[in-house]
């Protein structure tokens, strides 16, 4: 039974326990232990992501004044403000990366038949980046700007489920292009990326691969029509179109033909112009895929409202990656949850419940479940009737 467990420890359940001390393990993350281990630090960091701690001497206050219950929580070293610094400085950073991939893993396969909003059969990614500002005195290592700090996240979302399955974090001055040349290609899916992306000679490498890509094209594309395809303009649509690079370096750089589908947005008054290497799904079907694009934005917005990723508990770039890592690591365990509990509750809602009753001895399905409501029976004899002579 539950009811005799902390909410903590029963969420940390769901956490396979082998899969992060293989983690710590490959990077040797114990060798420097005094007394504080990675899980620790885990715990700690997922605790200030739970429960919205600002600072590190905020995270000890709190966890001091729980003290009796750290233990039976699974807390095993002492909770200090110097020695979760020194993780934070000591320990590797990839730990945490990897393991958040464990997790990813599995919330993939429990998300795998979620819809997509669109007729396709295929895994669909959408492919973007946020840039999160810092303070240039404090974190030298993060060029942005002459005056400015800033780091970024490259995200690759699964759109069945909103999983975020391959992050990178780099400096403010990287380009969002550049982040292609480390992208996993899976063979057969979708990947919806802005015109940010548009790098032809490496938009090439997802046709080699024999994946898919629909983005945005840029204004003033040197191209060839090779064919064309009757579209239904009732849909918005207005062409679909078989196409060749014309440009000397382009055409040199992406030889294959493309695709070229117009659309016009009438509630916006907009015109969007989609390339994609797929010749096979209809045209209005390629619209929608890159309006899915939209849930990576979604995603974004959540996790910075959310979590803690705009203010950081260090300033080394370890520390920094740590706590990302964590704190995806959390939303994807929250999501796991969710679907493992069957929890009728958005990720928001339940994120606001356990942090209130984490150190509370409640079966954890019990306290994410909706309260029904009793309705007082009027015939119960403890009722006191205010009108009785």
């Amino acid at each position: 039974m539950d009811s005799g467990k902390l909410v903590l420890a029963q969420l940390m359940d769901f956490v396979p326990r082998h899969d992060f001390d293989a983690c710590v393990r490959r990077y040797d993350g114990n060798r420097r232990l005094r007394g504080f281990s990675c899980r620790d630090q885990f715990l700690c960091l997922a605790f200030a992501q739970l429960t919205y701690r600002e600072s590190l001497r905020d995270i000890e206050t709190c966890l001091r004044a729980l003290e009796p219950k750290l233990y039976h929580a699974g807390f095993r070293g002492k909770v200090s403000r110097s020695t979760l610094a020194d993780a934070n400085r000591a320990h590797d950073w990839h730990i945490f990366a990897d393991f958040a991939q464990v997790l990813i893993g599995r919330a993939r396969k429990l998300y795998a038949d979620e819809p997509l909003g669109v007729d396709l059969e295929q895994t669909a990614y959408a492919l973007d980046s946020t840039t999160i500002d810092l303070c240039l005195s404090l974190f030298p290592w993060a060029h942005f700007r002459r005056r400015k700090a800033a780091v970024k996240l490259h995200t690759l979302l699964d759109l069945r489920g909103n999983i975020p399955c391959f992050v990178r974090i780099s400096d403010g001055k990287t380009h969002d292009v550049t982040v292609l040349d480390h992208l996993p290609i899976e063979p057969g899916a979708f990947y919806v990326m802005d015109r940010g992306y548009v790098d032809f000679r490496r938009l090439h490498r997802f046709t080699t691969c024999s994946a898919f890509f629909v983005t945005r094209g840029k204004r003033g594309l040197d191209f060839t029509r090779r064919g064309r395809r009757r579209v239904d303009k009732t849909t918005g649509l207005r062409s679909d179109q078989t196409i060749v690079l014309a440009g000397p370096k382009t055409s040199r750089l992406y030889p294959d033909p493309l695709r070229r589908v117009v659309f016009y947005d009438a509630e916006h008054g907009r015109r969007f112009v989609f390339l994609t290497n797929n010749f096979t799904l209809p045209a209005l079907s390629i619209a929608r895929i890159y309006k899915c694009r939209w849930q990576v934005e979604l995603f974004f917005k959540w996790i910075k409202q959310h979590l803690r990723i705009k203010s950081f508990y260090g300033t080394s770039d370890n520390a920094v990656k740590i706590q990302v890592w964590i704190a995806i690591s959390v939303y994807v365990l929250v999501a796991i949850v969710k679907k493992e509990l069957g929890v009728d509750r958005g990720l928001s809602e339940i994120l606001q419940i356990l942090s209130l009753t984490l150190f509370e001895k409640t079966p954890i399905f019990q306290a994410l479940s909706e309260s029904k409501s009793q309705e007082t029976d009027p015939t119960s004899p403890n009722q006191l009737n205010l009108f009785d002579l």
